[in-house]
């Protein structure tokens, strides 16, 4: 026991030595171990600041499904990949025929498994419609979008102040609205909006009801949007409902969670029959749920890191050789002193410990700076702009095992080397 106790404290003491030894070495090449950590750093510092954007942007998609409804199924008119401009449509997916409001009420009919099905149309932001209050100030390009009174159910959609729209709204088009936040803060900073009228190119529409604050997602508010009655957007731009593009958005709330992929084929089931299609003819329809949405988009993301973080191993590899090559001249720089130690009893194992170690700690250094630049650029992102960049702490954990890896890999043939040299030879070298 005694002599176990012993070689602990000696193989503590004799590391401890080898990290001195390294030290003293760095302070005594100030300049050239600063130039031969600087592909350290660069390397790791991407690598933290890549994984910090990438946890971010991930962070921020999954913020948006979650104001959506992650269980949520959507149909389309286009295959998944080209919806919401996802791609160049194909020619046979623009001649597919619309959706129509009777595939959705086909649906609440047909479907077992659904506990709500809501339709919508949208105006995006610089659609030119000018929205104004009685005074004439203006709301910037607010996201307009005709809604059925189950997206609230569907869309988990929350009313701060007022009510949403109710089947009466429906079946007479009623000239109302519901307003986010931001519409709110500009129309009416300093009144209570319900009751007052909100002008759509000169048109009138009183506002009902007041949605609760969501925030914003990529730099983009969640709350610059109106809800007007489906019926209503309908009557106001016809056009829309004609266009061959993507016109008519049907989304599918589950009763469970558990329920989408059988809710899923029910969908396609009641689409086929409805239009018609043979078994051997494929789906003229996109049908996808809120979560492939999620996982396709994580791929796309988690795919661009990885090219990125290998663009940024490149800096690690040239750090490395830089490491090598300098403790490669540090061997011969210091051939008299590991002669020295050999003559003093000295193992070839010691030597190899002494120079290992040394290349480790450059490269250890070299990491830990990294890490602080990696992790600073990401909280300076967030400060700027608000983005919620954070590096996990599995990236740092890689950030210093890297950075070790790089030094033992690099530091390895020097001190093979070191611990070879001839202690005769070794105090003859000038």
């Amino acid at each position: 026991m005694a002599f176990t106790l012993y070689k602990l404290r000696f193989l503590r003491a004799f590391n401890t030595e080898n990290i001195r030894f390294a030290a003293n070495s760095i302070r005594a090449q100030k300049l050239r171990s600063f130039l031969t950590l600087l592909g350290i750093v660069v390397g790791v510092a991407s690598v933290i600041a890549m994984v910090s954007l990438v946890a971010g942007f991930n962070s921020s998609i999954d913020k948006a499904f979650s104001q959506f409804g992650s269980n949520v199924v959507r149909l389309r008119k286009f295959s998944p990949l080209y919806s919401a401009g996802g791609g160049t449509v194909p020619p046979e997916q623009r001649s597919r025929p619309n959706l129509t409001t009777d595939d959705a009420e086909a649906l609440k009919h047909y479907l077992t498994l659904a506990q709500a099905v809501s339709c919508h149309r949208g105006l995006w932001w610089g659609s030119g419609v000018n929205v104004k209050n009685s005074t004439g100030d203006e709301a910037y390009n607010p996201e307009i979008t005709g809604v059925t009174p189950e997206f609230a159910v569907v869309r988990n959609v929350e009313v701060e102040d007022g009510r949403f729209f109710a089947q009466a709204d429906m079946y007479h088009a009623t000239r109302t609205c519901v307003i986010g936040y931001d519409v709110v803060r500009v129309l009416f900073p300093k009144k209570d909006p319900l009751g007052r009228q909100v002008y759509f190119n000169g048109v009138p529409m009183r506002v009902v009801g007041v949605l609760k604050k969501k925030g914003s997602v990529l730099g983009d508010s969640l709350d610059n949007v109106i809800y007007i009655p489906f019926a209503t957007f309908d009557e106001m731009w016809p056009w829309i409902r004609l266009s061959m593009w993507e016109n008519l958005n049907i989304e599918i709330l589950p009763r469970r969670a558990e329920d989408v992929p059988e809710l899923i084929d029910e969908i396609t089931t009641v689409m086929r029959a409805r239009r018609g299609l043979k078994p051997s003819e494929p789906d003229n329809f996109g049908v996808e749920s809120r979560e492939s949405q999620l996982e396709r988009q994580r791929t796309i993301t988690n795919g661009i890191a990885a090219v990125m973080i290998l663009i940024a191993s490149i800096a690690l590899i040239v750090g490395g050789v830089g490491v090598m090559n300098i403790m490669l001249v540090s061997v011969t720089e210091r051939t008299r002193e590991i002669g020295v130690r050999k003559a003093l009893g000295a193992t070839r194992k010691d030597i190899a410990a002494q120079f290992l170690v040394e290349a480790v700690t450059l490269t250890g250094v070299g990491g830990i700076f990294g890490i602080v630049f990696g992790l600073g650029c990401g909280l300076l992102v967030k400060l700027l702009s608000g983005f919620p960049a954070a590096a996990p702490l599995w990236s740092i954990i890689l950030g210093v095992a890297v950075s070790t890896g790089t030094g033992l890999a690099a530091g390895l043939w020097p001190a093979l080397k070191a611990a070879r040299q001839d202690p005769i030879e070794a105090l003859r070298y000038e």
